[in-house]
Protein backbone atom coordinates (compact mmCIF):
# COMPACT_ATOMS: atom_id res chain seq x y z
CA UNK A 1 0.00 0.00 0.00
CA UNK A 2 2.84 2.43 0.86
CA UNK A 3 4.23 1.56 -2.37
CA UNK A 4 1.26 2.31 -4.35
CA UNK A 5 0.94 5.71 -2.85
CA UNK A 6 4.31 6.87 -2.65
CA UNK A 7 6.26 4.86 -5.08
CA UNK A 8 9.32 4.80 -2.35
CA UNK A 9 11.24 2.32 -4.59
CA UNK A 10 10.60 3.79 -7.60
CA UNK A 11 12.30 6.66 -6.53
CA UNK A 12 14.80 4.99 -5.37
CA UNK A 13 14.07 5.13 -1.51
CA UNK A 14 13.37 2.93 1.00
CA UNK A 15 10.94 2.82 4.00
CA UNK A 16 13.58 3.33 7.03
CA UNK A 17 15.16 7.13 4.95
CA UNK A 18 11.95 8.30 4.74
CA UNK A 19 10.97 7.63 8.08
CA UNK A 20 14.55 9.34 9.25
CA UNK A 21 14.12 11.94 6.76
CA UNK A 22 10.47 13.04 8.42
CA UNK A 23 12.18 13.50 11.77
CA UNK A 24 14.90 15.28 10.68
CA UNK A 25 12.81 17.79 9.07
CA UNK A 26 10.67 17.93 12.57
CA UNK A 27 13.85 18.47 14.37
CA UNK A 28 14.43 21.25 12.33
CA UNK A 29 11.56 23.28 12.32
CA UNK A 30 9.80 22.25 15.74
CA UNK A 31 10.73 25.98 16.76
CA UNK A 32 7.82 27.02 15.62
CA UNK A 33 5.63 25.14 17.85
CA UNK A 34 7.27 27.41 20.36
CA UNK A 35 8.03 30.70 18.84
CA UNK A 36 4.65 31.46 17.14
CA UNK A 37 2.73 31.00 20.28
CA UNK A 38 4.76 33.72 22.22
CA UNK A 39 4.14 36.13 19.20
CA UNK A 40 0.26 35.48 19.28
CA UNK A 41 0.33 35.91 23.45
CA UNK A 42 1.49 39.78 22.95
CA UNK A 43 -2.64 39.67 21.74
CA UNK A 44 -5.27 40.41 24.21
CA UNK A 45 -7.10 37.74 24.66
CA UNK A 46 -5.15 35.42 23.16
CA UNK A 47 -4.13 32.27 24.87
CA UNK A 48 -0.78 30.49 24.80
CA UNK A 49 -1.72 27.02 24.97
CA UNK A 50 -4.85 27.48 22.23
CA UNK A 51 -2.21 28.76 19.53
CA UNK A 52 0.11 26.18 20.31
CA UNK A 53 -2.37 23.54 19.20
CA UNK A 54 -3.29 25.62 16.38
CA UNK A 55 0.00 25.60 15.34
CA UNK A 56 0.85 22.29 15.82
CA UNK A 57 -2.91 20.82 14.17
CA UNK A 58 -2.48 23.27 10.97
CA UNK A 59 1.02 22.24 10.49
CA UNK A 60 0.67 18.42 10.56
CA UNK A 61 -2.73 18.84 8.32
CA UNK A 62 -0.71 21.12 5.93
CA UNK A 63 2.23 18.10 5.79
CA UNK A 64 -0.65 15.45 5.24
CA UNK A 65 -2.16 17.56 2.81
CA UNK A 66 1.64 18.00 0.74
CA UNK A 67 2.50 14.13 1.41
CA UNK A 68 -1.13 12.96 0.29
CA UNK A 69 -1.53 15.24 -2.58
CA UNK A 70 2.06 15.95 -3.89
CA UNK A 71 4.18 12.96 -2.92
CA UNK A 72 6.83 15.68 -1.66
CA UNK A 73 8.74 15.34 1.65
CA UNK A 74 8.05 18.42 2.38
CA UNK A 75 6.40 19.78 5.65
CA UNK A 76 4.16 22.86 5.91
CA UNK A 77 3.53 25.41 9.39
CA UNK A 78 2.77 28.19 10.00
CA UNK A 79 4.63 30.67 8.01
CA UNK A 80 6.82 33.06 9.63
CA UNK A 81 7.21 36.82 8.66
CA UNK A 82 3.31 36.20 8.09
CA UNK A 83 2.64 35.44 11.68
CA UNK A 84 4.77 38.47 12.58
CA UNK A 85 2.61 40.65 10.29
CA UNK A 86 -0.83 39.19 11.75
CA UNK A 87 0.79 40.04 15.17
CA UNK A 88 2.39 43.56 14.62
CA UNK A 89 1.11 44.75 12.03
CA UNK A 90 -2.37 43.41 11.48
CA UNK A 91 -3.30 43.63 14.99
CA UNK A 92 -1.28 45.88 17.10
CA UNK A 93 -0.55 48.30 14.00
CA UNK A 94 -3.98 48.58 11.98
CA UNK A 95 -6.42 47.75 15.34
CA UNK A 96 -7.79 45.03 13.99
CA UNK A 97 -8.87 42.17 16.73
CA UNK A 98 -7.10 38.80 16.78
CA UNK A 99 -10.40 37.29 14.86
CA UNK A 100 -10.47 39.76 12.17
CA UNK A 101 -7.07 39.04 11.46
CA UNK A 102 -8.01 35.38 11.23
CA UNK A 103 -10.79 36.40 8.43
CA UNK A 104 -8.10 37.71 6.28
CA UNK A 105 -6.14 34.73 6.13
CA UNK A 106 -8.98 32.79 5.68
CA UNK A 107 -9.45 35.27 2.34
CA UNK A 108 -6.20 34.47 1.65
CA UNK A 109 -6.48 30.68 1.80
CA UNK A 110 -9.71 31.18 -0.32
CA UNK A 111 -8.03 33.36 -2.63
CA UNK A 112 -4.91 31.22 -2.96
CA UNK A 113 -7.11 28.13 -3.81
CA UNK A 114 -9.09 29.77 -6.50
CA UNK A 115 -5.97 31.38 -8.12
CA UNK A 116 -4.17 28.00 -8.09
CA UNK A 117 -7.18 25.90 -9.17
CA UNK A 118 -7.81 28.23 -12.20
CA UNK A 119 -3.99 29.11 -13.25
CA UNK A 120 -4.83 32.79 -12.47
CA UNK A 121 -1.47 32.34 -9.62
CA UNK A 122 1.23 32.93 -12.21
CA UNK A 123 -0.38 35.71 -13.73
CA UNK A 124 -0.37 37.00 -10.87
CA UNK A 125 3.19 36.33 -9.71
CA UNK A 126 4.38 38.07 -13.48
CA UNK A 127 2.61 41.07 -12.25
CA UNK A 128 4.59 41.64 -9.36
CA UNK A 129 8.50 43.17 -10.52
CA UNK A 130 11.03 40.41 -10.44
CA UNK A 131 12.71 42.69 -8.02
CA UNK A 132 10.65 43.42 -6.00
CA UNK A 133 9.35 39.18 -5.57
CA UNK A 134 13.23 38.51 -4.80
CA UNK A 135 13.39 41.55 -1.95
CA UNK A 136 9.93 40.16 -0.23
CA UNK A 137 11.81 37.40 1.56
CA UNK A 138 14.80 39.66 3.04
CA UNK A 139 12.55 42.64 4.04
CA UNK A 140 9.97 39.98 5.92
CA UNK A 141 13.80 38.38 7.33
CA UNK A 142 15.03 41.94 8.43
CA UNK A 143 11.35 42.72 9.73
CA UNK A 144 11.50 39.14 12.05
CA UNK A 145 15.07 39.43 12.91
CA UNK A 146 14.15 43.39 14.23
CA UNK A 147 10.99 41.93 16.20
CA UNK A 148 13.82 39.59 18.04
CA UNK A 149 16.05 41.78 18.91
CA UNK A 150 13.00 44.17 20.10
CA UNK A 151 11.69 41.39 21.96
CA UNK A 152 15.10 40.07 23.65
CA UNK A 153 15.77 43.67 24.97
CA UNK A 154 18.47 44.40 22.62
CA UNK A 155 17.31 46.83 20.88
CA UNK A 156 15.06 49.62 22.92
CA UNK A 157 12.87 52.79 22.13
CA UNK A 158 14.65 55.93 22.07
CA UNK A 159 13.07 59.62 22.68
CA UNK A 160 15.60 61.39 19.78
CA UNK A 161 16.96 58.48 17.64
CA UNK A 162 13.75 56.39 18.07
CA UNK A 163 15.48 52.73 18.31
CA UNK A 164 18.71 52.33 20.53
CA UNK A 165 21.11 49.49 22.00
CA UNK A 166 20.17 49.10 25.41
CA UNK A 167 22.98 49.05 28.19
CA UNK A 168 24.77 46.68 29.19
CA UNK A 169 26.74 48.77 32.10
CA UNK A 170 26.37 46.55 34.81
CA UNK A 171 29.49 48.52 36.42
CA UNK A 172 28.06 51.81 36.86
CA UNK A 173 24.50 50.95 37.60
CA UNK A 174 22.76 51.92 34.87
CA UNK A 175 21.67 48.50 33.92
CA UNK A 176 20.75 45.54 36.23
CA UNK A 177 21.60 42.22 36.27
CA UNK A 178 18.08 40.88 35.80
CA UNK A 179 17.72 43.06 32.55
CA UNK A 180 21.01 41.71 31.06
CA UNK A 181 20.91 38.04 32.00
CA UNK A 182 17.80 37.29 29.71
CA UNK A 183 19.61 39.39 26.65
CA UNK A 184 22.98 37.58 27.45
CA UNK A 185 21.17 33.95 26.86
CA UNK A 186 20.06 35.30 23.66
CA UNK A 187 23.43 36.28 22.58
CA UNK A 188 24.33 33.40 23.68
CA UNK A 189 21.16 30.79 21.74
CA UNK A 190 22.16 33.16 18.85
CA UNK A 191 26.05 31.87 18.42
CA UNK A 192 25.44 28.29 19.34
CA UNK A 193 22.69 28.04 16.90
CA UNK A 194 25.46 29.41 14.21
CA UNK A 195 28.04 27.24 15.29
CA UNK A 196 25.89 23.89 15.30
CA UNK A 197 24.96 24.85 12.24
CA UNK A 198 28.64 25.23 11.24
CA UNK A 199 29.01 22.01 12.28
CA UNK A 200 26.30 20.12 10.52
CA UNK A 201 24.20 19.66 13.77
CA UNK A 202 20.42 18.50 12.91
CA UNK A 203 17.61 20.92 14.84
CA UNK A 204 20.64 23.18 15.42
CA UNK A 205 17.32 26.11 15.99
CA UNK A 206 15.58 23.72 18.46
CA UNK A 207 18.26 22.37 20.02
CA UNK A 208 19.66 26.25 20.44
CA UNK A 209 16.16 27.16 21.97
CA UNK A 210 15.96 24.18 24.29
CA UNK A 211 19.85 24.59 25.18
CA UNK A 212 18.95 28.70 26.29
CA UNK A 213 15.68 27.58 27.82
CA UNK A 214 18.01 25.49 30.48
CA UNK A 215 20.30 28.24 30.83
CA UNK A 216 17.63 31.20 31.29
CA UNK A 217 16.93 28.81 34.78
CA UNK A 218 19.93 28.00 35.77
CA UNK A 219 20.62 32.03 35.57
CA UNK A 220 17.58 32.43 37.08
CA UNK A 221 19.36 31.70 40.17
CA UNK A 222 21.37 34.09 40.50
CA UNK A 223 18.57 36.35 40.24
CA UNK A 224 16.91 37.67 43.42
CA UNK A 225 13.26 36.90 43.39
CA UNK A 226 13.39 35.15 40.39
CA UNK A 227 11.78 32.01 41.66
CA UNK A 228 9.13 33.82 43.75
CA UNK A 229 5.93 32.26 43.07
CA UNK A 230 7.75 30.38 39.66
CA UNK A 231 4.63 27.44 38.72
CA UNK A 232 1.86 28.94 40.42
CA UNK A 233 -0.12 29.69 37.04
CA UNK A 234 1.43 26.51 35.12
CA UNK A 235 -0.92 23.57 34.21
CA UNK A 236 1.00 20.30 33.50
CA UNK A 237 -2.06 18.75 32.26
CA UNK A 238 -1.78 18.64 28.44
CA UNK A 239 -5.55 18.04 27.60
CA UNK A 240 -5.77 21.81 29.01
CA UNK A 241 -4.59 23.42 26.05
CA UNK A 242 -7.19 21.07 23.77
CA UNK A 243 -10.05 22.82 26.25
CA UNK A 244 -8.41 26.50 25.42
CA UNK A 245 -7.88 25.94 21.60
CA UNK A 246 -11.93 24.63 21.33
CA UNK A 247 -13.25 27.75 23.12
CA UNK A 248 -11.01 30.21 22.42
CA UNK A 249 -8.94 29.73 19.22
CA UNK A 250 -11.15 27.05 16.66
CA UNK A 251 -13.66 28.59 14.38
CA UNK A 252 -13.58 31.90 16.18
CA UNK A 253 -12.78 33.05 12.58
CA UNK A 254 -16.61 32.46 12.40
CA UNK A 255 -17.61 33.47 15.56
CA UNK A 256 -15.88 37.07 15.81
CA UNK A 257 -14.27 37.63 12.50
CA UNK A 258 -16.51 39.28 10.47
CA UNK A 259 -17.66 41.90 13.59
CA UNK A 260 -15.52 45.13 12.63
CA UNK A 261 -17.43 47.47 15.13
CA UNK A 262 -14.14 48.16 16.82
CA UNK A 263 -12.31 49.18 13.94
CA UNK A 264 -15.14 51.06 12.17
CA UNK A 265 -15.49 53.66 15.78
CA UNK A 266 -12.32 55.32 14.81
CA UNK A 267 -12.78 54.64 10.82
CA UNK A 268 -14.95 54.79 7.74
CA UNK A 269 -16.54 51.55 5.93
CA UNK A 270 -14.27 52.79 2.55
CA UNK A 271 -11.11 52.37 4.79
CA UNK A 272 -12.35 49.29 6.30
CA UNK A 273 -13.08 47.51 2.50
CA UNK A 274 -9.49 48.64 1.34
CA UNK A 275 -7.71 47.51 4.48
CA UNK A 276 -9.17 44.14 3.81
CA UNK A 277 -8.74 44.47 0.48
CA UNK A 278 -4.93 45.44 0.67
CA UNK A 279 -4.17 43.01 3.68
CA UNK A 280 -5.79 40.07 2.61
CA UNK A 281 -3.81 40.55 -0.74
CA UNK A 282 -0.10 41.22 0.99
CA UNK A 283 -0.91 38.03 2.92
CA UNK A 284 -1.72 36.34 -0.63
CA UNK A 285 1.26 37.50 -2.37
CA UNK A 286 3.83 36.91 0.70
CA UNK A 287 2.16 33.13 0.80
CA UNK A 288 2.65 32.99 -2.99
CA UNK A 289 5.97 34.14 -3.17
CA UNK A 290 7.46 31.88 -0.05
CA UNK A 291 5.45 29.04 -1.18
CA UNK A 292 7.20 29.12 -4.31
CA UNK A 293 10.95 29.46 -3.53
CA UNK A 294 10.44 26.99 -0.52
CA UNK A 295 9.67 24.34 -3.33
CA UNK A 296 11.79 25.13 -6.05
CA UNK A 297 14.66 25.80 -3.02
CA UNK A 298 13.81 22.55 -1.14
CA UNK A 299 13.45 20.28 -4.18
CA UNK A 300 17.15 21.91 -6.33
CA UNK A 301 18.86 21.44 -3.34
CA UNK A 302 17.63 17.78 -3.48
CA UNK A 303 17.57 17.14 -6.83
CA UNK A 304 13.73 16.98 -6.78
CA UNK A 305 13.22 19.02 -9.79
CA UNK A 306 12.02 17.56 -13.35
CA UNK A 307 14.08 17.70 -16.50
CA UNK A 308 12.45 20.73 -17.01
CA UNK A 309 13.60 22.71 -13.92
CA UNK A 310 10.37 22.46 -12.29
CA UNK A 311 9.02 21.19 -9.10
CA UNK A 312 6.83 18.05 -9.54
CA UNK A 313 3.30 18.17 -8.90
CA UNK A 314 3.86 21.85 -8.25
CA UNK A 315 -0.26 22.65 -8.52
CA UNK A 316 -1.01 20.08 -6.43
CA UNK A 317 1.86 21.36 -4.03
CA UNK A 318 0.49 24.81 -4.15
CA UNK A 319 -3.31 23.58 -3.44
CA UNK A 320 -2.39 21.92 -0.46
CA UNK A 321 -0.39 25.12 0.77
CA UNK A 322 -3.40 27.25 0.26
CA UNK A 323 -5.95 24.40 1.58
CA UNK A 324 -3.71 24.62 5.04
CA UNK A 325 -3.92 28.58 5.12
CA UNK A 326 -7.86 27.87 5.01
CA UNK A 327 -7.88 25.25 7.88
CA UNK A 328 -5.09 27.19 9.66
CA UNK A 329 -7.27 30.14 9.73
CA UNK A 330 -10.45 28.47 11.17
CA UNK A 331 -8.04 26.94 13.41
CA UNK A 332 -6.88 30.07 14.94
CA UNK A 333 -3.11 31.03 13.56
CA UNK A 334 -1.83 32.72 10.45
CA UNK A 335 -0.95 31.66 7.25
CA UNK A 336 0.59 28.59 6.98
CA UNK A 337 3.34 27.56 4.16
CA UNK A 338 5.95 25.10 2.96
CA UNK A 339 9.21 25.71 5.01
CA UNK A 340 12.43 25.77 3.84
CA UNK A 341 13.76 23.36 6.61
CA UNK A 342 12.23 20.36 5.16
CA UNK A 343 15.68 20.93 2.73
CA UNK A 344 17.06 18.74 6.18
CA UNK A 345 14.76 15.47 5.34
CA UNK A 346 15.75 15.82 1.61
CA UNK A 347 19.59 15.78 2.54
CA UNK A 348 18.89 12.75 4.82
CA UNK A 349 17.63 11.15 1.59
CA UNK A 350 13.73 11.62 1.80
CA UNK A 351 12.05 11.78 -1.90
CA UNK A 352 8.48 11.27 -1.17
CA UNK A 353 5.67 12.15 0.24
CA UNK A 354 5.95 9.57 2.87
CA UNK A 355 8.82 11.65 4.64
CA UNK A 356 6.29 13.99 5.12
CA UNK A 357 3.62 11.97 6.48
CA UNK A 358 6.11 11.14 9.81
CA UNK A 359 6.82 14.85 10.09
CA UNK A 360 2.93 15.55 10.30
CA UNK A 361 2.49 12.50 12.88
CA UNK A 362 5.11 13.96 14.83
CA UNK A 363 3.60 17.65 15.15
CA UNK A 364 0.16 15.47 15.94
CA UNK A 365 1.99 13.90 18.94
CA UNK A 366 3.74 17.54 20.22
CA UNK A 367 0.12 18.58 20.60
CA UNK A 368 0.35 16.89 24.09
CA UNK A 369 3.82 18.88 24.88
CA UNK A 370 2.14 22.39 24.96
CA UNK A 371 2.52 22.27 29.22
CA UNK A 372 6.20 21.82 28.68
CA UNK A 373 6.59 24.01 25.64
CA UNK A 374 4.99 27.42 27.76
CA UNK A 375 8.22 27.01 29.65
CA UNK A 376 10.59 28.61 26.79
CA UNK A 377 11.56 32.14 27.76
CA UNK A 378 11.35 34.44 25.05
CA UNK A 379 14.78 35.47 25.36
CA UNK A 380 15.27 31.69 23.86
CA UNK A 381 12.75 32.23 21.26
CA UNK A 382 14.01 35.07 20.12
CA UNK A 383 17.25 33.82 18.99
CA UNK A 384 15.31 31.97 16.40
CA UNK A 385 13.73 34.74 15.22
CA UNK A 386 17.01 36.86 14.77
CA UNK A 387 18.31 33.50 13.11
CA UNK A 388 15.81 33.13 10.67
CA UNK A 389 15.56 36.60 9.66
CA UNK A 390 19.35 36.26 8.85
CA UNK A 391 18.79 32.69 6.71
CA UNK A 392 16.08 35.40 4.78
CA UNK A 393 18.88 37.70 3.09
CA UNK A 394 19.78 35.10 0.87
CA UNK A 395 17.63 35.90 -1.72
CA UNK A 396 19.33 38.80 -1.94
CA UNK A 397 22.54 38.25 -3.52
CA UNK A 398 20.00 37.68 -6.97
CA UNK A 399 19.62 40.94 -7.21
CA UNK A 400 21.59 43.43 -9.41
CA UNK A 401 22.41 46.47 -7.45
CA UNK A 402 24.36 47.74 -10.49
CA UNK A 403 20.91 48.37 -12.13
CA UNK A 404 18.81 51.23 -10.86
CA UNK A 405 15.72 49.56 -12.38
CA UNK A 406 15.89 45.99 -9.57
CA UNK A 407 18.10 48.45 -6.93
CA UNK A 408 15.64 51.42 -6.22
CA UNK A 409 12.38 49.33 -5.93
CA UNK A 410 14.09 45.81 -4.67
CA UNK A 411 16.05 48.25 -1.61
CA UNK A 412 12.86 50.12 -0.93
CA UNK A 413 10.74 46.57 -0.41
CA UNK A 414 13.22 45.29 2.28
CA UNK A 415 13.71 48.25 3.73
CA UNK A 416 10.11 49.97 4.23
CA UNK A 417 9.31 46.42 6.14
CA UNK A 418 11.10 46.82 9.23
CA UNK A 419 11.20 50.56 9.45
CA UNK A 420 7.71 50.58 9.23
CA UNK A 421 6.77 47.32 11.30
CA UNK A 422 4.89 46.73 8.11
CA UNK A 423 5.05 43.82 5.25
CA UNK A 424 2.18 45.20 2.64
CA UNK A 425 3.65 48.92 3.05
CA UNK A 426 7.33 47.19 1.91
CA UNK A 427 5.05 45.62 -0.81
CA UNK A 428 3.74 48.44 -2.32
CA UNK A 429 6.55 50.93 -2.46
CA UNK A 430 8.60 48.28 -4.41
CA UNK A 431 5.54 47.95 -6.92
CA UNK A 432 4.90 51.33 -6.84
CA UNK A 433 7.91 52.77 -7.56
CA UNK A 434 8.55 50.26 -9.94
CA UNK A 435 6.10 51.63 -12.05
CA UNK A 436 7.01 55.55 -11.98
CA UNK A 437 10.71 54.38 -12.98
CA UNK A 438 9.03 52.52 -16.12
CA UNK A 439 7.12 54.86 -16.75
CA UNK A 440 9.27 58.64 -16.53
CA UNK A 441 12.40 56.48 -17.99
CA UNK A 442 9.88 55.42 -21.09
CA UNK A 443 9.85 52.00 -20.37
CA UNK A 444 5.78 52.06 -19.89
CA UNK A 445 5.26 49.85 -22.64
CA UNK A 446 6.99 46.96 -20.06
CA UNK A 447 4.31 47.70 -17.76
CA UNK A 448 1.48 44.87 -17.70
CA UNK A 449 -2.25 45.32 -16.89
CA UNK A 450 -1.79 43.63 -13.37
CA UNK A 451 1.34 46.22 -12.60
CA UNK A 452 -0.70 48.80 -12.77
CA UNK A 453 -3.82 46.80 -10.88
CA UNK A 454 -1.29 46.28 -7.82
CA UNK A 455 0.19 49.50 -8.03
CA UNK A 456 -3.22 50.83 -8.15
CA UNK A 457 -4.55 49.52 -5.01
CA UNK A 458 -1.28 50.21 -2.55
CA UNK A 459 -1.65 53.95 -3.97
CA UNK A 460 -5.88 53.46 -2.93
CA UNK A 461 -4.56 52.45 0.43
CA UNK A 462 -1.99 55.23 1.22
CA UNK A 463 -5.10 57.61 -0.14
CA UNK A 464 -7.36 56.32 1.97
CA UNK A 465 -6.14 55.23 5.32
CA UNK A 466 -3.57 57.66 6.24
Amino acid sequence: MIEKRFHVAEKGSDIRTELLAGLTTFMTMAYILMVNPGMFAELPGVSYDAVYIATAFSAAVGTFLTGLLANLPLAQASAMGSNAFFVYTVCLGFGLSYANALLLVLLDGIAFIILTVTGLRKKIFEAIPASVRLAIPAGVGLFIAFIGLQNAGIVVADPETFVNLTSFNLLFGSASWSDVMPILVTLAVLIAIAVMTCRGVRGAVLWGILGGTLLYYLLGFTVPGFYTGFGSGLNLNPFAAFREFGTAAFGRVFTEGFDFSHYLADHNPAELALLICTTSLAFCLVDMFDSIGTLYGACARGSLLTREGEVPHMNQAMLADAVATAFGAVCGTSTVSSYVESSAGIAEGGKTGLAAMATGGLFLLAMFFSPVASLVPSCATSAALIYVGILMMDCTKKIDWQNTEEAVPAFLTLAIMPMTYNISYGIAFGVISHVLIQVFSGKRKSLNGGNWIIAGLFTAMFLVTH
